[in-house]
Parts: C-alpha cells; sequence; structure tokens
C-alpha cells in the first residue's frame, strides 16, 4: 500500500492484506504479517485517538451529504518505520492476535506506501467536505508519531458512527500483478468481532467503489485477487474484523509492479481516484 525510495527492500504490503496474495520478489508486510526490528524506537509519545468534529472540516453546510460522516482510514504512517517495538506490539483483533500495525510496501524507487496514502486521503477528505460530509481522518499529518493500532482504526470509525469507512492503501505484490481491488469484511463471529451486520452493507459500498474505480484513466480491477470482480472477501483483518459500521480496504494498485507504481506516483491520476472513491461514497450514502 504506498509510495517513496531506490533500492528499498519490500518492508510491506497492507499489513493485514497481503496474506494469501501471490509472492512478490522479496518480504512484504501489511496489517497481518509479522515484522522485524530494524531501527531502533524513539521513545513512544502519548497517544490518543480523535474524535470526530461537530462537523466537518470547511464542509458545505447544505451539501448533498450535509449530517453524514465518512471516516477515511490512510493505511499506515509514515512514522511507523521509526517505531518497530511499537507497531509490533499484538493486539487482540477478535479471531486472533496480530501486529498493532507494519509500515507498508514501497515501489521499486523507494516511493512508500504511507506516503500515497497520506496524499489520497487529503484529496478525498476535500472532495467529501465540498459535498457536505463530515469527514475524519484516523490520523492526520503530524498528528501522532505511529499508528494508530489496527483495533484503534476501527474503533475510531465505531465511535464517530460512521455511515462509511474507507481504508486506504496499496498493494506490494510481484511484478505483473496489476489493477485494485476493494477487501469487504467476511462474516465473523469470534471474541470481539461480529461482522454479520455490516457485511451487506459494506459489499454495496464495495460494489460502487469498484464500478467507479473502472472508469479511472489507467485503472483496472486485478488481475490476481478476485478473478476479475474487484472484489476479495477477508476474515483475518483486524480493521474490518472489529468494526461495527460499513467498511471496505481499497488497495488501489500493486506498488510492486512499474507501471502500477507510475499510475499510483501520478498527482493528475490520483485526482480522479479521489473524485471516484467521492462519488461511490455520494451514491453509497444517498
Amino acid at each position: 500500500m504506498g509510495a517513496l525510495a531506490v533500492g528499498l527492500t519490500w518492508w510491506a504490503t497492507d499489513g493485514e492484506a497481503a496474506a494469501g496474495r501471490p509472492a512478490p520478489s522479496s518480504p512484504v508486510r501489511h496489517e497481518n504479517t509479522p515484522t522485524s526490528v530494524r531501527t531502533p524506537d524513539s521513545p513512544a509519545p502519548a497517544r490518543t485517538e480523535p474524535s470526530p468534529p461537530p462537523h466537518g472540516r470547511g464542509a458545505r453546510p447544505d451539501g448533498p451529504l450535509t449530517g453524514r460522516v465518512v471516516v477515511i482510514d490512510p493505511g499506515h504512517n509514515p512514522g511507523n518505520v521509526h517505531h518497530t517495538t511499537a507497531i509490533n506490539r499484538l493486539v487482540d483483533v477478535g479471531t486472533h492476535h496480530k501486529e498493532c500495525d507494519t509500515t507498508g510496501t514501497a515501489t521499486a524507487d523507494g516511493s512508500t506506501e504511507a506516503a500515497f496514502t497520506r496524499a489520497l486521503a487529503t484529496e478525498l477528505d476535500t472532495r467529501l467536505r465540498q459535498l457536505g460530509a463530515t469527514v475524519v481522518l484516523t490520523h492526520r499529518d503530524g498528528e501522532r508519531a505511529f499508528g494508530p493500532c489496527v483495533d484503534e482504526r476501527a474503533r475510531i470509525g465505531n465511535r464517530a458512527a460512521a455511515d462509511a469507512v474507507v481504508s486506504l492503501h496499496a498493494d506490494g505484490a510481484a511484478a505483473g500483478h496489476r489493477g485494485f481491488h476493494v477487501i469487504l469484511p467476511a462474516e465473523v463471529v469470534a471474541g470481539a468481532a461480529d461482522t454479520r451486520p455490516i457485511t451487506g452493507p459494506s459489499r454495496e459500498l464495495g460494489e460502487r467503489i469498484v464500478a467507479r474505480l473502472a472508469r479511472v484513466d489507467g485503472s483496472a480491477p486485478s488481475n490476481y485477487v478476485g478473478g476479475g470482480s474487484g472484489l476479495d472477501v477477508r476474515s483475518d483483518l483486524g480493521g474490518l474484523n472489529l468494526s461495527t459500521v460499513p467498511k471496505v480496504f481499497v488497495e488501489h494498485g500493486n506498488m510492486g509492479d512499474p507501471r502500477d507504481a507510475a499510475l499510483l506516483a501520478s498527482p493528475a491520476w490520483r485526482a480522479e481516484t479521489a473524485r471516484a472513491l467521492a462519488t461511490a461514497l455520494h451514491d453509497f450514502l444517498l
């Protein structure tokens, strides 16, 4: 999931979303893939979970999405690489325990997934506010040194009573594997996880996102996940398992493929993708 550094080893894909994917040329790490400590940690700052604002930042008071709450979850955090001990801490995701977070993946030239998801989240935030939505981000630039953990990300959406949550990522598979896919929650009832109320609306949200992303120039459903449908159902992702509101993960392309990497690095493509996501959310919410 991401964008940044030449010769950088594949540090991760979207922690949770990488399992069961075709093996990349080097190891990848996302929410569900173990990470190894590579750099010393600086002292961990006190962590607080952002609360939803009473009104969206700069949201139109009379827009079509006025009164609707959307949570945007930019996958990973650029600071995770400096806090490997903290992000390797195990958290309960209902079905099992897994790493708090991961570093995310990167392109061959070193562009990181975390940088990509931050940039796309900023564009999507602006577009949704223009439609009148109240927008909550799980983390913003400079807000926290690392994380949030995957369970905390889910709680942010739950506490906000979000009408929809979109977690933004990019994949980290081998070259030749191309395209986007949307990850939907499987029906999971285990520990603190009970996704039964959200599987239906999450699928509807995911289908609308696939339909809109397929219209973005250069984009197409994944040729290695979902059998061409652009959809994947997972039961191992804590961010989905612990959600009580409609939620999906979007893998916007494969950073391990040079053609997909070029798209992910394009400001024009990113703007068009943000427009497609906002339109899909508009269609779903109305």
